[in-house]
């Protein structure tokens, strides 16, 4: 990579320029039925057919914009010796119980010995725990570091905040990792003009200080929804919050905050029950984000350093209408709650867009499709776009399907794939 990236996301359907993404690999066949819980699984997946489930997910981005894998952005940087050891300093300090695996400092050292891509390739797929005393020989996990099976969601670990970069603070210790990833790859990386903020190190940090991707959305330039659940707690909000107090703008801004439930586990994110699709049009799980229920949905308005006020809305909606965005839902599942529980499950609600009125899903949630027909997005297969069957500049509105038997069992969708870096502002 040679040139200058400057980056900035003001919404979540600006036309997109910039993406990261990782391919999985090797890290999703190290889970077995055994480690799958601890690695926020449910099931195992096959990895050859995840692996072509994803070709069509960045198929189709490489037709639309930049994209950068983790692995090779995580490469380049490691080229560097100085910042090869503070790489290594980093994961000591985000992974201190790796020490109580054994051989700690001989694996620093085996780390430190790598070339820049084998290195890149250890700290994503993990490096196996060596047999040679009896604890080691005797514990029932397999590696002195752990595989990072969940880091193909590329959105949690951290999020594009205008030109800066909010790096996650993880739920769960197994994904600590994917942020210190993360943020090296910003700090480190010439050609990415931004500024990494962490709340790990802060003065407001705590063991219950979470802040995760998929729950943070970018409304407008001066809106972010933000959910509020098991992955992004009350503390994470305030930590969001802050710093933009802190910016003591002139401008309103605002935050409105929905919370979730605890469970099932398909709740773990905003964009799991609410994602952007056009300037006017969101996707919905309509039991949660319209229904009366339990969960608050909360509006907090910011200028020039100070709260301006702080009060409960009926929903996301309704609070997003009163600040000039009226938008129409469509429903996932279509209008049947049967059918929109089980496709929310799979990740139904979880859109990506790359432009307004263009956006990604997955091809298995066939009455959430038919929905997104129904209110003006054309169907279009990720396979003829990848092969030239298709050209996307022919359509003003679409959803490209991409298979998705094997990728949705992980936990997320086509927005929880994705970390934009760069898009286009949007004229509203």
């Amino acid at each position: 990579m040679t040139n200058l990236v400057e980056i900035n996301v003001q919404s979540e359907i600006g036309e997109l320029e910039g993406v990261i993404l990782h391919t999985p690999g090797s890290e999703v066949e190290n889970m077995t039925p055994e480690n799958a819980a601890r690695a926020l699984y449910s099931d195992i997946l096959n990895l050859d057919i995840a692996t072509e489930e994803y070709r069509q997910h960045s198929g189709v981005l490489g037709k639309i914009a930049n994209t950068y894998q983790v692995k090779d952005l995580l490469a380049n940087i490691l080229r560097d010796d100085k910042v090869k050891q503070e790489v290594i300093n980093r994961l000591i300090r985000c992974e201190p119980h790796i020490v109580e695996r054994g051989n700690t400092y001989r694996l620093m050292d085996h780390l430190l010995d790598q070339t820049p891509e084998v290195l890149a390739t250890m700290l994503i797929e993990g490096v196996e725990l060596e047999r040679d005393s009896l604890t080691s020989f005797l514990s029932d996990y397999n590696f002195a570091l752990s595989p990072l099976h969940n880091f193909f969601f590329t959105r949690d670990a951290s999020m594009t905040l205008n030109n800066e970069v909010l790096i996650g603070s993880m739920a769960n210790k197994v994904r600590d990792r994917e942020s210190m990833i993360m943020q090296s790859i910003f700090d480190f990386t010439p050609e990415f003009k931004t500024k990494s903020v962490s709340a790990v190190g802060s003065e407001l940090y705590s063991p219950e200080l979470n802040i995760e991707g998929g729950d943070v959305l970018i409304a407008r330039d001066d809106i972010l929804v933000i959910g509020n659940g098991c992955r992004t707690t009350t503390k994470g909000v305030d930590f969001i919050l802050a710093q933009i107090l802190a910016q003591k703008e002139d401008k309103v801004r605002h935050l409105v905050i929905q919370e979730l439930p605890e469970s099932p586990e398909s709740f773990i994110h905003m964009d799991m029950v609410f994602t952007l699709l056009d300037k006017n049009k969101c996707m919905v799980f309509e039991p949660l984000i319209l229904q009366p229920n339990r969960y608050q949905t909360v509006h907090i308005a910011v200028q020039a350093g100070k709260i301006l006020k702080i009060e409960r809305e009926h929903n996301v909606l309704t609070a997003l209408k009163k600040l000039g965005m009226d938008l129409e839902p469509v429903f996932c599942g279509g209008d049947k709650f049967q059918n929109a529980q089980r496709e929310q499950w799979h990740s139904g609600a979880n859109f990506f867009s790359v432009g307004p009125g263009k956006v990604m899903g997955y091809s298995r949630n066939l009455h959430t499709i038919e929905a997104m027909s129904n209110a003006g997005f054309e169907p279009i297969k990720a396979n003829d776009v990848i092969s030239g069957a298709r050209n996307l500049a022919d359509y003003e509105k679409y959803v490209v399907t991409i298979d998705g038997s094997e990728l949705p069992r992980g936990g997320g969708g086509c927005r929880c794939m994705t970390m934009p870096i760069r898009r286009k502002s949007v004229q509203w």
